[in-house]
C-alpha cells in the first residue's frame, strides 16, 4: 500500500514539471547590410507641360470665309493655308494699285525728262531760273506720288497675301471657330482656330532655396557655369509610367526668388516627335545634380514611418531589435538612399518586420541585396 502511495506522488510530480513555462522561438526575420553603390544625386519636384508656341488664328482682312482646309485637329506645317477669306475684292485693289503705280511712272519719266530738257536750256541762258524751278518741284513730286503709288501697290499685295490665313509654325489645329460664308475681320478680332505647338515642349516647375543652392552647386559640379544651363540634362515621367522616359534639358531659370514664395521658376524643353506629352499634363521632374560614389541604399518595405518620422529596424550581435531612426534620400527602384542613421556594417531586417519588436531577440538570417538596376555601375 506504502508503495502504490510513493508511486503516486511520483506521478503527480512529474505532472508538475511537464507544466511549466517555456518560452515560444524567437521569430524568424531576414537582415541584410544596407548595399553600398554609387547612385546620382536628383534634384526631384513636380511641374506643368506649357507649349513652346500657342496661337489664336484671327482675321486680318474682312471678307467672307471662302475656305477652310484643314480638318479639326490635324497636324499642319507652317505656311500651310488653312483658311481662305474671300479675295476678289483684294484682287481688284490690287490691279488698281499697280495700274496708279504705272501712271505715276509715267509722270516720274516725264516730269524727269522736261527737268533735264529746262537744265540744258538754262545752262544756255534760253530758260529763266523760274521755269527751272518749276520743272523741279514737277519732278519732285512727280517722285512722291511715285513712292506713294509703290507703297499702296504692295499694301495692296499684303492684304491680298492676308486673304489665306497660314499655320505660323508646325504644330496642331484646334476645331475651327468658323463657319465657311461667315463674315469676319469686322470689329473685334475673330478667333478663327488655335494652332498649338507640340515639338518641342516646354516643362516648367518652381523649386524651393534650399533646392536652389543645391542646383547652383550641381551645375558647378559638373564644371559649367550658370550660363550654360542649357547643358544641364532633365527628366520628367507621365503619371502612369515608371521612371522618367522623356529626357530633355533645362532651358530657362527667372534671374531671381520670388521673395513671397522663397521659389525659383525654372523650365526645361523636351523634343516631343510622337506628340505623347500634351499642354498642361502634370509631371513628376529630377534633375541629375551629382554622383556619390558610396552611398547607401536600403529596400524600401524595410523601411518604417510613425510621428517620430523615418526609422529602420536593426539586429544588434545580441540578437535584440534596435529602432534606428533615419535619414531617408531618394528613390531608386526598390530602394531607397539613407544619408543618415544606419552604417554599411548593420544588419537591416528587410522581412519580418512586423513580427520584429524593438527590445524582443529574433532569429536573424543574413541575406544579400542586389544592385539597384537605376543606379550607374560602381566604378
Amino acid at each position: 500500500m506504502r508503495i502504490i502511495v510513493i508511486a503516486a506522488a511520483l506521478l503527480l510530480l512529474s505532472a508538475c514539471n511537464d507544466n511549466r513555462y517555456v518560452p515560444p522561438p524567437a521569430p524568424k526575420v531576414s537582415v541584410a547590410h544596407p548595399l553600398r553603390q554609387e547612385v546620382t544625386r536628383y534634384l526631384e519636384t513636380s511641374g506643368n507641360l506649357d507649349a513652346v508656341n500657342s496661337v489664336n488664328l484671327v482675321a486680318r482682312v474682312a471678307g467672307f470665309v471662302q475656305a477652310i482646309k484643314f480638318t479639326d485637329g490635324a497636324a499642319v506645317k507652317a505656311g500651310e493655308p488653312l483658311f481662305v477669306i474671300e479675295p476678289d475684292s483684294y484682287e481688284n485693289a490690287l490691279s488698281q494699285a499697280r495700274a496708279a503705280e504705272a501712271g505715276a511712272d509715267a509722270t516720274v519719266k516725264q516730269a524727269q525728262a522736261d527737268y533735264v530738257r529746262q537744265t540744258d536750256l538754262q545752262g544756255k541762258e534760253f530758260a529763266s531760273k523760274a521755269t527751272l524751278e518749276t520743272s523741279t518741284a514737277t519732278r519732285d513730286s512727280a517722285l512722291a506720288k511715285q513712292k506713294q503709288a509703290q507703297a499702296d501697290t504692295k499694301q495692296a499685295e499684303i492684304n491680298l497675301d492676308y486673304t489665306q490665313v497660314k499655320a505660323p509654325f508646325d504644330g496642331i489645329v484646334t476645331a475651327r471657330q468658323v463657319s465657311i460664308g461667315e463674315l469676319v475681320g469686322i470689329g473685334n478680332a475673330t478667333v478663327l482656330a488655335t494652332v498649338i505647338q507640340l515639338d518641342p515642349i516646354y516643362v516648367s516647375f518652381n523649386i524651393g532655396e534650399q533646392d536652389v543652392l543645391r542646383l547652383r552647386t550641381g551645375i558647378r559640379q559638373r564644371g559649367l557655369k550658370e550660363a550654360d544651363l542649357k547643358q544641364v540634362p532633365v527628366e520628367i515621367g507621365l503619371a502612369n509610367e515608371t521612371g522618367y522616359p522623356h529626357k530633355g534639358t533645362l532651358d530657362y531659370a527667372y534671374p531671381g526668388v520670388n521673395p513671397s514664395t522663397g521659389t525659383l521658376a525654372v523650365r526645361g524643353v523636351l523634343q516631343n516627335k510622337d506628340r505623347v506629352l500634351l499642354p498642361g499634363y502634370f509631371v513628376r521632374i529630377r534633375v541629375p545634380l551629382s554622383q556619390e560614389a558610396d552611398a547607401l541604399l536600403v529596400p524600401e518595405v524595410a523601411i518604417g514611418n510613425d510621428q517620430g518620422g523615418r526609422y529602420v529596424l536593426v539586429v544588434g550581435k545580441d540578437g535584440l531589435v534596435e529602432q534606428r531612426k533615419i535619414e531617408a534620400g531618394q528613390t531608386l527602384g526598390d530602394m531607397r538612399v539613407v544619408t543618415q542613421g544606419v552604417t554599411a556594417d548593420d544588419s537591416v531586417i528587410v522581412s519580418g518586420t512586423a513580427r520584429a519588436i524593438p527590445g524582443q531577440k529574433v532569429d536573424a538570417e543574413p541575406q544579400t541585396l542586389a544592385r539597384s538596376g537605376n543606379a550607374p555601375e560602381a566604378k
